[in-house]
């Protein structure tokens, strides 16, 4: 990429390589490994002896390590043999080819020379090289033990970055390789399936007698407990390897600013290319977990890149990252940590190189701290809850239900119902403001909004060109992308037919709508990728669309208390 068509000017790097840099994000990588292992450790041990204990035949106790071992077995088969089938794989999806070093040093002499010094400080094979002919800008690393691994990435990164910059990108993937991070996700993994496993198998013994099918419940419900918990365990392990590889490649290139550079570049680039596209990548989709960056999160910093000549107008999308309660639920749920962290991280690494540093975090940290804290938190207790309307009202439901059997028995199929309904109607309310007097904005203004939520929708109207659709290899998607001067943003529709509608929308309309430009009024929401409920779209032309997100929600709530009523009157 041409520097001098970046919004913000280079900073220094250190000329002191490996000088080592105390660990910004908080944790350790071998203390997370091994808490995470030892939790899931502690949970399949601790259900596989309650199993052992309650059952009185030799035989389901039997079924049970069997089980166990083929699980350990399949997974540890597919260890040794996943990166083979994975060639197979990327090469039938995406055309990987495989390339030489000297390939790579063609396209970016910095990261040959990193790749050779890596390797032979760490006495590591050569990973296998690899580029997928895809503009969409990613990078990725799979493998089973370090000197079997695979390291690719797309024509894009050379693309939209500079040279330095992609040489960050490789030190951070070689510090996937250097961590060990296949051995020890796929072990965490497979303690999390045997978990499940474990539920799985004590649900079949509720069949036997009254006292082991009382306690088989009892276990049941503590190993799916166990499974939920684990697969968070298993995303924080996932989150944290992330952070101690941007600090591997901080460390080894001396250059964490290229990195924070490479990171919002990466999210530009996905940007761009989805503006070109009509149909968002498979590549992205494909590789989300296993790419330096979550595609979903792009939208908002690869935004504010694309038209910001100012750091600060491109940090101050990060204040949503660092202060708003729900991104760190949202993050809760993902892979990887949200790039304002990251950025924040590598900032302190420059910092501790002494070098200046191009996104003044410090700047905005004190920016953050000036938010409302009773915007931001007052409320975000009982936003919580209410964003779990539909589970909560079920779970209140079910209490009450078992409370009441005596004396109202059908109370246990109607309380459900009831709760639902309930759950979903105080949801939608809360959900759906008012937006006959929605005012106007743009993408970028909505993204940079540090209060936003994925609840409280905020009533916006934009005008803008529908670019494509926004279901990833979905041919007859419903949704659409919106492009303004500012940047991008997903619109969600929904039918008044609900799922048929969408289908039959995304098969006959979508297709004619795509390059009209528009008004479109809708909800606007953050989570780790913003997006817009749509309520209605006008073209220049005439043309209306109407979307009924509040409507449904509205059917499902009527039909679930009516559905309730009725069973009660019976």
């Amino acid at each position: 990429m041409d520097t001098s068509e970046q919004p913000f000017s280079q900073g220094k790097r250190s000329q002191d390589l490996g000088v080592k840099l105390a660990f910004a994000a908080g944790g350790n990588l071998i203390w997370a490994s091994a808490v995470t292992l030892t939790l899931l450790l502690g949970m399949v041990l601790v259900l596989s002896l309650a199993l052992i204990f309650i059952l009185e035949s030799p035989n389901p106790t039997q079924g049970l390590i069997i089980a166990v071992g083929i699980t350990i077995g399949f997974n540890v088969l597919a260890f040794f043999f996943s990166p083979y089938l994975m060639d197979l794989i990327q090469k039938w999806l995406y055309g990987t080819r495989w390339v030489s070093l000297v390939d790579i040093e063609a396209k970016s002499p910095e990261t040959a020379a990193v790749i050779q010094r890596v390797c032979q400080e760490r006495n590591l094979k050569q990973p296998r090289l690899g580029i997928i002919d895809d503009q969409n800008p990613t990078a990725f690393t799979y493998g089973s033990l370090p000197n079997q691994a695979r390291l690719i990435v797309s024509e894009g990164l050379f693309t939209y970055l500079d040279d330095e910059e992609i040489a960050t990108v490789y030190a951070h993937e070689l510090g996937h390789i250097v961590h060990w991070d296949f051995a020890v996700m796929t072990l965490a993994s497979t303690l999390v399936q045997i978990t499940y496993l474990i539920y799985v198998f004590t649900i079949r013994l509720q069949r036997g007698g009254d006292k082991v099918k009382e306690m088989a419940g009892t276990v049941a419900l503590a190993a799916y407990v166990f499974y939920i918990a684990g697969s968070y365990i298993l995303l924080y392990l996932s989150r944290t390897r992330e952070y101690f590889a941007d600090h591997f490649a901080a460390e080894t290139t001396g250059n964490p600013n290229a990195l924070s550079r490479a990171l919002v570049k990466i999210a530009y680039g996905i940007v761009e290319e989805s503006q070109k596209a009509k149909e968002p990548s498979r590549l992205l989709e494909g590789t989300r977990a296993l790419g330096i960056y979550d595609a979903k999160a792009a939208t908002s910093s690869g935004t504010a890149y694309r038209i910001s000549s100012d750091t600060s107008k491109l940090g101050r999308v990060f204040l949503w990252d660092m202060f708003n309660p729900w991104a760190w639920w949202m993050e809760l749920n993902s892979t990887h940590p949200l790039t304002g962290k990251r950025v924040r991280a590598l900032s302190t690494y420059a910092e501790q190189l002494g070098l200046a540093i191009e996104f003044d975090m410090g700047r905005i940290i004190g920016e953050g701290r000036q938010l409302s804290k009773q915007r931001l938190y007052g409320n975000f207790i009982l936003d919580l809850f209410l964003y779990m309307g539909e589970l909560l009202g079920i779970t209140v439901g079910l209490v009450a239900g078992f409370l009441m059997f005596n004396t109202m028995p059908l109370i246990i199929i109607a309380g459900p119902l009831l709760g639902l309904g309930l759950g979903v109607l105080i949801k939608t309310l809360v959900m759906y403001p008012n937006f006959k007097n929605a005012p106007e904005s743009d993408v970028l203004s909505l993204m940079a909004d540090p209060y936003a939520s994925p609840l409280r929708g905020k009533p916006a109207q934009l005008k803008g060109q529908l670019i494509g659709r926004g279901d990833a290899g979905y041919a007859f998607g419903s949704d659409l992308k919106l492009q303004d001067p500012s940047g991008m943003i997903y619109l969600r529709y929904k039918s008044r037919f609900g799922g048929l509608g969408n289908f039959l929308f995304g098969m006959k309309r979508v297709k004619s709508l795509i390059g009209m430009k528009v008004t479109n009024v809708g909800w606007f929401r953050r989570g780790v990728a913003p997006w817009m409920d749509l309520v209605q779209l006008t073209s220049e032309s005439g043309t209306v669309v109407n979307s009924y997100h509040r409507f449904w929600s509205f059917v499902v709530s009527i039909i679930a208390i009516g559905l309730g009523i009725f069973i009660l009157s019976v």
